[in-house]
């Protein structure tokens, strides 16, 4: 960890400020402390790499996900380039693709979590160019030493920490892109995990997401069957029940064999917005307020037919003719 990034991290948990205790540095490089919050919370920084990794009782869906990515790391890389092939795609062609969607700047802030080995995180810190600063983040410390292996000579300025990819380590608003690809599914809360995306990613940039999902009109298909046979992670459904209210401009494609789901959106402010309250033309009258908020409790269907036929009558959208028998009628009363 460079000296000062202590500055930029904030507690995972509290969101509050950092204090940072040295142990051992070389130059401007922390190679071991820790980083306390007012709190009390403690992270340990081990060679370098600072430990941000919260609940620190992992719940079970995220130790199994650890516990199969240690097991499985020296195979990793090997056998990757068969998910490609598999599919006859071109795996360097695929990936720059889905990091096109960033829309990245030389000089970008940029944050990855679940990097893995960081074969997308070599091709975003070589696009931010020597200005521009990547965080890579895993919550496997043998995926993450892989990939600070691969960083070593690319362009930007590299950060890495271990970190739960629903708790992040950083203020609102902190980078102008997030991505994420792969091992998603596995996480034990995944809408908590894209709503964390939105809030450290500036107004206006781009979250970027994928994960195996096998389509809805292939699963019941030999090619599906046969596919989510061999590998129970293609069976995982879509997560756009989990998207965050800040989703703007939200798209979905299919890639790799169209078995892998890529998600993008723009990050906005809050709800979306719109005009509630210009008069709706028609025979029912009213805003799009009204009709969510005027609501009353229910008449027969006689007096129903007679407020109809009334209507018609004076010529007044449904609305208007209501609000003024209910007004003048509450205000009759309201006088007796």
């Amino acid at each position: 960890m460079r000296l000062e990034e202590e500055s930029f991290y904030v507690d995972p948990v509290t969101l509050g400020r950092l204090s940072l205790s040295v142990d051992r540095q070389d130059g401007v490089e922390i190679l071991a402390g820790r980083l306390t919050s007012t709190s009390g919370h403690s992270f340990d920084i081990v060679d370098g790499v600072p430990n941000f990794v919260y609940p620190f009782e992992l719940p079970p869906a995220d130790r199994f996900a650890l516990q199969q990515s240690e097991d499985r790391v020296e195979a990793y890389d090997r056998y990757l380039p068969l998910t490609f092939s598999t599919y006859g795609e071109d795996e360097q062609a695929v990936r720059e693709a889905m990091v096109d969607k960033l829309n990245l700047k030389p000089g970008d802030v940029v944050l990855e979590t679940g990097a893995g080995t960081g074969r997308d995180s070599e091709i975003i810190a070589n696009r931010l160019g020597r200005d521009g600063r990547l965080y890579i983040q895993d919550l496997s410390p043998s995926f993450l030493r892989k990939n600070i292996e691969r960083m070593r000579g690319v362009a930007a300025h590299v950060e890495p920490a271990l970190a739960n990819g629903y708790y992040l380590p950083f203020p609102d608003n902190s980078f102008d892109a997030c991505y994420h690809f792969g091992g998603i599914n596995a996480f034990a809360d995944i809408k908590r995990a894209f709503a964390e995306m939105a809030r450290v990613t500036k107004p206006g940039g781009k979250v970027v997401v994928g994960d195996e999902s096998m389509p809805p009109w292939l699963r019941q298909t030999e090619f599906g069957r046969i596919l989510m046979n061999s590998n129970p992670e293609f069976a995982f459904g879509l997560p756009l029940d989990k998207l965050p209210v800040q989703a703007r401009k939200t798209r979905l494609e299919w890639v790799i064999g169209g078995v892998f789901y890529v998600i993008d959106f723009v990050v906005g402010e809050g709800e979306p917005t719109a005009d509630f309250d210009f008069p709706i033309p028609g025979v029912r009258g009213g805003t799009h307020r009204t009709r969510y908020d005027g609501q009353l409790e229910g008449v027969t269907p006689e007096a129903k037919r007679l407020a109809q036929e009334a209507r018609a009558k004076s010529g007044k959208s449904m609305h208007e003719w209501l609000d003024d028998v209910v007004r003048q009628a509450a205000l009759r009363d309201l006088k007796s």
